[in-house]
């Protein structure tokens, strides 16, 4: 029987993600000069000296470019081709993936219409999709646009890990079970041993570009290695990571304003040092597998719940949420203060009353009553 995945004999299978044909059609043109180059200096030295006339004038014979002399096209372009634009590139580095892409004639071109345009500095990395023989000027302009071909997965703040694999799987249609697969091997994804082989907490919340050839596993690597990053950047010690995410992720799923958060993170410092139970509803329902809104008296009861900070004291086990910078900077500079208790008085405006008192705790929560009562 016929393998319907092998190419037919004496041809060559076609790749998941083809080259552009202009791309390769370039390709090909680069090859068959390089074959009249050969040819051509074969010639010369068969002529000697009175070759040299010939070889000054090699270029402009044989159609090349030289990307350090400032060239530009007219424009205003041709086919469409692809360009990758590496993280953290310079001018210089885009001007020399787009000579080599066959979109600018040359680099010092590129470099002084990326110079002058002052919009230069909002060009994202990422495959942008580029027309052949564009004019510098143009090809900036078009860059600034950020029109890439790739994918974009956005990590809102605050997500778990079973969020962040249901957002994955719907953006780059990747199978759920890859993602599954890749979480089971925590190490292989980058997640230190700390964590005891769970990746919450460790799947940093950005947006990032998704390549036709990129995998869960990857992506998954990816957000672990920016949160790592990040931590290092900090001067987060090793030892202390998983402490500061655990944090992190109670201030995210408390904290409704940014301000607020070092707060929460201040007041979360007071009642450990006191040993007092955190009483976080967000952990609670992280343990119970449900929305803080379904969480019951039944469910703050429930001691077998290693998350339930009502009858836990202390830090739960690991963080409930994947925190961003603002938790994590939150938790690493709290607002000083005697507060140890928060509430959200106002659910539409976010406004939080902190103290240090019960009996004012318990009118601020009286407060956030009739505010629920008053809207449904």
């Amino acid at each position: 029987m016929t393998d319907l995945f092998t190419a037919p004999p004496h041809s060559q299978a076609e790749p998941a993600f083809p080259e552009p044909r202009s791309r390769r059609a370039r390709r090909r043109r680069r090859r068959n000069r390089g074959r009249s180059l050969v040819v051509l200096l074969v010639a010369l030295v068969l002529v000697g000296g009175s070759g040299y006339a010939v070889w000054t004038n090699i270029d402009s014979l044989l159609g090349l470019t030289n990307p350090l002399e400032s060239k530009d096209f007219p424009g205003p372009g041709g086919d469409q081709v692809n360009v990758e634009i590496p993280e953290g590139a310079t001018g210089t580095a885009m001007g020399e993936e787009l000579y080599e892409a066959g979109v600018v004639a040359s680099v010092p071109a590129f470099t002084a219409a990326f110079e002058a345009n002052p919009e230069s500095v909002l060009i994202r990395p990422g495959t942008h999709k580029m027309l052949e023989e564009m004019s510098a000027r143009d090809a900036v302009a078009l860059l600034v646009k950020n029109e890439t071909a790739d994918l974009q997965l956005t990590i809102p703040e605050g997500y778990t890990v079973d969020q962040i694999v249901d957002r994955a799987v719907q953006v780059t249609g990747l199978p759920a079970k890859d993602f599954e697969a890749a979480l089971k091997r925590p190490a292989k994804i980058g997640v230190p041993k700390a964590a005891e082989g769970d990746a919450e907490g460790w799947l940093y919340p950005d947006t990032y570009m998704v390549k036709p050839n990129d995998t869960a596993a990857g992506l998954l690597s990816q957000m672990v290695d920016r949160t790592t990053k990040l931590l290092r950047q900090k001067g987060v010690p090793d030892g202390d990571r998983q402490t500061v995410l655990t944090k992190a992720s109670l201030v995210e799923r408390e904290g409704f304003h940014a301000e607020d958060k070092p707060k929460i993170a201040q007041a979360i410092e007071n009642r450990l040092a006191d040993d007092m139970r955190l009483e976080i509803d967000a952990a609670v329902a992280y343990g119970a597998g449900k929305p803080g809104t379904e969480l019951t008296n039944a469910d703050k009861d429930n001691s077998k719940n290693p998350y339930n900070t009502y009858r836990h004291t202390g830090l739960p086990p690991g963080p409930i949420a994947n925190p961003g910078e603002v938790s994590i900077d939150a938790v690493l500079h709290p607002t000083p203060g005697d507060w140890k208790f928060w509430v959200t008085v106002n659910l539409d405006t976010g406004e939080t009353k902190f103290t240090a008192d019960y009996g004012e705790h318990q009118r601020n929560v009286q407060e956030l009553r009739e505010w629920q009562a008053a809207n449904g």
